[in-house]
């Protein structure tokens, strides 16, 4: 009888690989979930049926005591882009890649990971994956990195599948640990639940490319199944401002508040827009998002935070 596929998935335990591990265990694959538990919530793991291995993806000992696997979905990282410790931000980001990547070189397994829409930096919109890169943070240097090192590597003949996934700004289920560094919608919810006015840079009008985390974790399991090692934009393609997401808010909690607007804080360091171009990851992966802003906030609100 042919054995299960088995996935081993580090920071599994965080906002997006929870969503990832439910999304392949939905599926009837054989997940393994590694992560350190430093940036993440065991509350997102409570329905995972899979093996909990509690260890850091720098540990070099834990890959010599993992099972014969298929491939690894990697989304361990810190993603806090406020972060001041620059040595623990490479450390994690890069070093803990260059583990993972090294790890599926050796065992000749397919490899997809979690990249950022932050090496785009101020880049022109809509953003192309070919396009240049300009990192304007450390956590965006860290991502760009890892996605030229990983180039590097399949440009060399007999690279097993490595598939690197520029994620826009994704929102949903699993990120209330997160705090400061959660999504824009998240944290506009909390506020206007409370009565509170939703506070913003001024005027709102600062766009992102926002994605539901379903449809990132569905896209990412569905990468898996790719052909040929590519990266690809995970986005909508379709660019809305905090304005839009206080007035979708204002409509579902039936409130009437309105922002207040502040100074920047990040002036210079600040992506003011982003917004992916999708042609290559409509034509490569076949699919596209399955939520509109609208929809998502809808079910992130029925589903999970008004429970």
């Amino acid at each position: 009888m042919q054995r299960k596929m088995r996935v081993l998935v580090t920071g599994g335990a965080g906002f997006i690989g929870s969503s990832i591990v439910s999304v392949l265990e939905d599926k009837g694959v054989e997940v393994y979930v590694l992560d350190n538990f430093s940036h993440s919530d065991y509350k997102n793991l409570m329905k995972a049926k899979g093996e909990i291995i509690c260890a850091d993806i720098l540990d070099e000992a834990v890959y010599k005591r993992l099972p014969e696997l298929d491939a690894v979905i990697h989304a361990a990282a810190i993603t806090d882009t406020t972060l001041t410790d620059d040595t623990k931000m490479m450390n994690v980001n890069f070093n803990g890649f260059k583990s993972v990547l090294n790890f599926c070189l050796d065992r000749k397994i397919k490899l997809v990971y979690a990249s950022s829409a932050g090496v785009y930096g101020t880049g022109p919109s809509p953003m192309k994956e070919a396009q240049k890169l300009m990192p304007h943070n450390t956590y965006a240097y860290s991502k760009y990195l890892c996605d030229c090192l990983a180039q590097k590597v399949t440009n060399k003949k007999n690279s097993p599948l490595i598939v690197g996934l520029r994620y826009f700004n994704v929102y949903g289920f699993g990120e209330h640990h997160k705090q400061k560094s959660a999504s824009m919608i998240y944290q506009l919810y909390l506020q206007m639940a409370e009565e509170n006015r939703p506070r913003v840079f001024k005027y709102g009008e600062q766009k992102r490319d926002f994605i539901y985390v379903k449809d990132v974790a569905r896209m990412t399991v569905e990468a898996l199944n790719l052909k040929a090692s590519t990266i690809l934009n995970l986005g909508t393609g379709k660019a809305r401002s905090f304005n839009d997401i206080i007035s979708i808010l204002n409509r579902l909690l039936k409130k009437n508040l309105k922002p207040d607007y502040f100074d920047n804080l990040y002036e210079g360091k600040y992506q003011d827009y982003t917004e992916a171009d999708i042609t290559h990851l409509r034509k490569t992966l076949g699919t596209t998002v399955y939520f509109s802003l609208e929809e998502g906030i809808k079910d992130y609100i029925k589903s999970y935070l008004s429970c």
